[in-house]
């Protein structure tokens, strides 16, 4: 590239005189990059903020790894065999037995309401942490110490709590699967209620536990639920969540896929990973289609100046300058079109990127999307691939444009009307 060819090249990238048709089009060809760039990185942000922030907060009570039985009950009487035999696997820092259970709660005045019931061990010396629920508790803690020392404590999302009406140290009524009795006479079924005090109230940020999860210890839940010194399983925390995959591997092999059913985090929130990949899959099709139409703005852009500038086309071959330059000189036009958008889009791809995950600009309906915002996470190698393929696209662009400037023959470019 010579200084001459940059010199021609700038000239033909600004507007003649008495009119603005080339500069217009070509802020028009930039503009379109610009889109192009700037949706897909803030796209691209927001897909990986929603799935690394919907990953933290279901796996807040949602272990790596859960290990269940196949029994018709879906109790596990011998779990403390179960429990050391994981523990022995490698690459499991943590595991502990829970229970879940669904159950009624009947709070002091308000209406009942379901809630999903899980039984953990007490917070306090030497039991695991299994998932980060217990670093949630903004009231109390996960003790459940009740206040006649007996351990039937119960700590509630915020949103059940505040649908039940109830505060730390209030009384409610549970009734659990193993709550009901039938009246020998009528036959008609009676619920037992047992009472329970609200020691706790936690807030994850995310609704699906916030508006239906209750935590009690695990002898409790297990009374409520009726399976006497059985759970349901054992949670399993692993050391890195791309790591649950291949324990679960290992847990399986160890015990064979007929005793047990082990299942990872992905496999117990597949629905909603599946439509994020979709949505991922439809976003990246649409954000195709705008980088293509920018692609066709150099295009028409390049042919347009092509046209305007035959003649002077035509002149420069008849005094001596080659094909090859008459290339670069339009190849340099599409590239800086190509530059100055990607640069622009980038900025502002970027500003608005760290916009929404900082200052959590647009709010959501958290019992539809599971979160209160929309959430953007920029990763360098994101930015990086849309940079270089907008780059390369606009080299691709200038190529149909520059090729046939080339081979125009100087008699007939110097006699274009």
């Amino acid at each position: 590239m010579t200084r001459l060819e940059l010199a021609i090249a700038w000239r033909y990238m600004r507007s003649r005189r008495g009119s603005r048709l080339l500069s217009f089009i070509s802020v028009i060809a930039i503009g379109g990059v610009v889109v192009g760039v700037g949706a897909l990185i803030v796209i691209m942000a927001v897909m990986n903020g929603l799935q690394r922030d919907l990953r933290e907060k279901i796996l807040v009570g949602s272990p790596d790894v859960r290990v269940l039985t196949w029994s018709a009950d879906m109790s596990m009487p011998h779990w403390r065999t179960t429990l050391d035999s994981v523990r022995n696997i490698p690459d499991v820092l943590a595991a502990a037995p829970v229970v879940l259970t669904q159950a009624m709660v009947q709070p002091p005045k308000n209406p009942p309401e379901a809630a999903q019931v899980v039984g953990i061990q007490p917070e306090g010396k030497g039991v695991p942490d299994v998932t980060t629920i217990r670093q949630h508790a903004t009231t109390g803690d996960f003790r459940f110490a009740s206040s006649d020392g007996t351990g039937r404590g119960v700590v509630i999302g915020r949103r059940l709590a505040d649908r039940l009406g109830v505060f730390p140290g209030d009384k409610i009524l549970m009734v659990g699967p193993a709550g009901a009795k039938q009246n020998p006479i009528t036959g008609t079924i009676i619920p037992q209620f047992r009472e329970f005090e609200v020691t706790g109230i936690f807030d994850t940020g995310m609704f699906e536990y916030d508006d239906k999860y209750l935590y009690m210890s695990l002898t409790a839940a297990q009374e409520l639920a009726g399976l006497g010194d059985a759970v349901t399983g054992v949670d399993v925390r692993t050391p890195r969540r791309d790591d649950a995959t291949s324990v679960a591997e290992r847990i399986d092999r160890v015990f064979g896929s007929f005793n047990v059913r082990v299942i990872d985090w992905r496999q117990q929130n597949s629905s909603l990973y599946k439509a994020l990949e979709l949505e991922k899959l439809a976003m990246a099709v649409i954000l195709l289609l705008i980088v293509i139409v920018a692609a066709f703005n150099i295009v028409s852009t390049l042919t347009m100046v092509v046209s305007d500038k035959t003649r002077e086309i035509g002149i420069l071959r008849a005094m001596g300058m080659r094909a090859g330059s008459i290339r670069r000189i339009f190849l340099v036009q599409g590239l800086v079109i190509g530059a100055v958008g990607t640069l622009i889009g980038s900025a502002i791809g970027l500003a608005a990127s760290i916009g929404l995950g900082t200052y959590k600009w647009i709010s959501l309906p958290p019992e539809v999307y599971f979160i209160d915002h929309l959430p953007a996470a920029t990763e360098p190698l994101d930015v990086a691939f849309v940079v270089l393929a907008s780059l390369a696209i606009a080299g691709i662009a200038t190529l149909y444009p520059a090729v046939q400037a080339s081979r125009l023959l100087p008699i007939e470019a110097i006699r274009h009307e």
